[in-house]
């Protein structure tokens, strides 16, 4: 009796032991795990897109790239696939299977190792949502208590929808979605049973099954998951054959505009992680909507690449990317260059890297190799190269015979013009020994490039809503992200001006006033301390500014449709003088422009640093008859949900009457049509631009509008230094201008410049500014503010006197506020080419 109480006193205290080691084991394990009330709201992590304004991609920003997608828009079979590769009993069991656990342990032991896991699609689920991957015996217990807690939470078809957009099947996909766009360009609707399996198989080991890399160890994984399902009889042992033998061609959904406007979508990406913070930028699935022109961008990435690439060739060739010097090195150097082209095929007006393999010098020919195919490069096409210029300074070269510049095993950078057709065997006809009847391949055409050391940048927008339509930030986004467009502060020189002449219309000018070029002078006496042996000396310094015109002349009397044609500096600095340097500020200000500005003379000739942007929006505001818009590059950004987190519409503010904003219009219509801006011309339509040049040419701008669209463009060297002899705005810019415009305005008719209310035409003599008599030669029409129209008629000897309309503003000693910074003309005035055809330089 008494052996049989203390057998009950023990099994009772056992049994209490176990309660109570359960218990203490179950709080260790479960007191720190997360609740599984979080998986009703899946809030994974999703891509957030940048769209262009007509709906396509431009633009992906991500942590895991994962789209979310429904059950009912997946095939029966994939999802049948995974329930046979990874969880059979996935409907029968309540989160654990135990039999599954108990075959593994069984295999793993056997084996010395773990080489299969029993876990359940759900255990899956709650170590890829709460747990880490770690292999350890106390994370298999606590994914299997939240295992089970999911399941009594959530329905099996919930569990499937989280698991199968939650897992990863490498190459950066997470999710089914993903998978079947990063493997097989479709939608997940789409999926064969073949390429259902080939994924299916990939969450166990997405690196070491990735068809892309171990294609046959794939192979026999899908052979693996078709097998099962047949086992489960989810396919007949047919269409299992079937699948095996299709031909499943590996093809990632390729976005044609991802990334065709890299500035841009940088831009966009710094405003979204400023404002909303870097989570929900890269998790949040935001969609971002934008104002960019897919068609304009590629314009404008052409027309700088384009751009950059002629000035650097007029500059002079620099000499190889390197020299291979042995046949080993060129050989491997083909191999490397055959397997980058396996991803990017040769096209035409592709840019590529290519070794010499031959000089022909009888033909005047380079043989070229790109990786396994041949090119030749014909002499007009590496005739640039003549001015060898290895020092990279811009004037540095020397002419020489180019093909003594080259040798086998040279490194080159070049151009596909033409790419012919391969040409099959003719039948009947033998081939040559070794040729193995093997398909002949005619030489690819080539041009020789060379990578440009300059920089450029284009911003194009519309007047009337601001909305920004192309930008680009510099040479390749690849080199450097800086964007050049909006955070560099470049001086614009000339390009400046117009900014001057809009406030002096409103000063009382018109574009028939007479303003006197002639030389002026300005001089200051400042003191300068300098240190004796035993006391300090103030010592008075003079210091004089003459500033002159481009082409060092003066030329008299001019008008300031004239002076503002010409580009003359002396005329515009006595204008500036004459209605106050702080009116001119505060012009530019009303025109958007930002930057802090010089408070003197040296205003006049663009001596302050500025952004493209700016710029561009001030010629905006002319071109909008007087309303500034405000830059737009996101029309509208939703959250994961579709809800509006922010909506941007066009907005502008009066700043200028429509009819001083037209008569600069007019004005600059005349630089394109007779002055430096003549480049223009081959747009054959209505334009309004100005060149812009700095000091020692080390800034070269083009900046203009078009009715409904206005653009700029500005050139030159990160480190400032100078672009070169004769690389002036209407040289290096408006060339880069042009392109873009001409690509731009494709099929877009010809439009005028609405006239507004308030303005009146007159013909002028344009040598006195009065109206013309019968006798004027080369009278002009001449547009005025109604009530400024010159009201006497000029003598016939086109001598003017005491008109009230006519200003003589000749020359003063009035110094500036400050000493003035000496910045040349932008623009020499070159001879204008017929405006049927682009000019030879362009």
């Amino acid at each position: 009796m008494r052996l049989r109480r203390l057998l009950l006193y023990t099994l009772a205290s056992i049994f209490i032991l176990l309660v109570l080691g359960g218990a203490f084991f179950y709080i260790l394990f479960t007191k720190d795990l997360p609740t599984v009330e979080a998986l009703e709201e899946y809030r994974p992590n999703l891509i957030t897109k940048v769209y262009a304004r007509n709906g396509e991609v431009i633009g992906e920003f991500y942590v895991e790239r994962r789209i979310v997608v429904s059950l009912q828009r997946m095939p029966e079979h994939l999802i049948q696939a995974f329930l046979a590769a990874e969880d059979a009993k996935f409907f029968e069991h309540k989160g654990i299977d135990y039999l599954s656990i108990i075959r593994a342990f069984y295999k793993n032991l056997s084996a010395g190792k773990i080489v299969q896991g029993g876990s359940t699609i759900t255990q899956q689920v709650a170590k890829s949502f709460f747990l880490t991957p770690e292999r350890r015996l106390s994370r298999k217990i606590r994914e299997a208590i939240l295992a089970y807690r999911i399941e009594k939470r959530l329905s099996k078809k919930d569990i499937l929808y989280l698991y199968l957009n939650q897992i990863y099947f490498g190459n950066g996909a997470y999710g089914v979605q993903a998978a079947a766009e990063t493997y097989f360009g479709k939608d997940v609707s789409e999926l064969s049973i073949a390429e259902s399996a080939l994924l299916a198989g990939l969450p166990k080991a997405p690196s070491r099954y990735s068809p892309y890399h171990n294609p046959e160890l794939a192979k026999a994984r899908q052979e693996f998951v078709l097998t099962r399902m047949v086992e489960e009889r989810f396919i007949t042992r047919k269409q299992a054959e079937d699948a095996l033998n299709e031909n499943i061609i590996l093809k990632p959904k390729k976005l044609r505009t991802l990334w065709v406007g890299p500035y841009f979508t940088e831009h966009v990406r710094r405003y979204i992680e400023e404002k909303y913070g870097d989570t929900l930028l890269y998790k949040g699935g935001l969609h971002i909507y934008t104002t960019m022109d897919v068609e304009l961008q590629k314009a404008a990435n052409e027309a700088v690449s384009y751009g950059l690439r002629a000035y650097d060739k007029r500059r002079g060739y620099r000499g190889p990317v390197m020299t291979l010097d042995s046949p080993e090195d060129i050989e491997a150097f083909i191999r490397e260059a055959e397997r980058r082209l396996l991803k990017r095929p040769i096209e035409v007006g592709g840019i590529y890297q290519g070794v010499i393999t031959s000089l022909d010098s009888k033909r005047r020919v380079i043989n070229v190799a790109i990786g396994n195919r041949r090119g030749i490069i014909r002499y007009p096409d590496f005739a640039w190269a003549r001015l060898y210029n290895p020092t990279g300074e811009p004037d540095g070269g020397s002419v020489v015979d180019p093909l003594k510049l080259f040798s086998p095993g040279d490194v080159i950078q070049v151009k596909v013009k033409y790419l012919p057709e391969p040409t099959p065997p003719v039948e009947g006809v033998e081939e040559a020994e070794g040729s193995g009847g093997e398909v002949k391949q005619e030489p690819v055409v080539l041009r020789l490039e060379q990578e440009p050391l300059a920089e450029a940048a284009l911003l194009a927008m519309e007047p009337e809503t601001g909305f920004v339509r192309a930008m680009v930030g510099g040479s390749s986004f690849a080199k450097t992200q800086f964007n050049r467009a909006i955070q560099a502060k470049r001086q614009p020189g000339s390009a400046f001006k117009p900014i001057i002449y809009a406030a002096a219309l409103d000063a009382g000018y018109t574009p028939a006033t007479i303003v006197v070029d002639s030389p002026i002078v300005f001089e200051e006496t400042t003191v300068q301390h300098t240190a004796a042996a035993d006391s300090v000396e103030e010592e008075p310094v003079k210091w004089e500014w003459k500033p002159r015109n481009f082409e060092e002349k003066f030329h008299g009397p001019t008008t300031v449709r004239e002076a503002l044609t010409k580009s003359r500096n002396v005329v515009t600095i006595k204008i500036l003088r004459d209605i106050g340097v702080r009116r001119a500020i505060s012009y530019a200000r009303k025109l958007g422009i930002e930057s802090p500005l010089a408070n003197d003379l040296s205003l006049a000739l663009g001596s302050s640093a500025v952004t493209l942007l700016e710029m561009t929006r001030a010629y905006a505001t002319l071109g909008n008859l007087g309303l500034r818009p405000e830059p737009v590059f996101i029309t509208k950004v939703l959250d994961r949900f579709g809800n509006v987190l922010e909506e941007n519409a066009p907005s502008a503010e009066a700043v200028l009457t429509p009819q001083t904003a037209y008569i600069m219009t007019n004005l600059l219509q005349g630089v394109v049509e007779n002055g430096t801006g003549w480049r223009a011309r081959a747009l054959k339509r209505p334009v309004a631009g100005k060149t812009g040049t700095t000091n020692n040419l080390n800034d070269a701008w083009f900046i203009g509008f078009v009715p409904r669209l206005a653009a700029g463009v500005w050139v030159g060297y990160d480190n400032e230094q100078p672009l070169g002899k004769n690389e002036t705005g209407s040289r290096a810019a408006a060339p880069i201008w042009v392109r873009f415009m001409k690509k731009a305005l494709d099929g877009v008719p010809p439009e005028n410049f609405p006239i507004p209310d308030g303005v009146e035409f007159a013909k002028v003599d344009p040598k006195t500014g009065l109206l013309a008599n019968p006798s004027t030669e080369n009278a002009v029409f001449e547009v005025f503010k109604v009530g400024t129209t010159p009201v006497k008629v000029s003598p016939r000897k086109n001598l003017p006197h005491g008109d009230k309309n006519f200003f003589l503003i000749d020359a003063g000693e009035i110094p500036p506020a400050e000493e003035p910074v000496g910045i040349e003309d932008s623009s020499p005035v070159e001879e204008p080419q017929p405006a049927t055809t682009l000019p030879e330089a362009f």
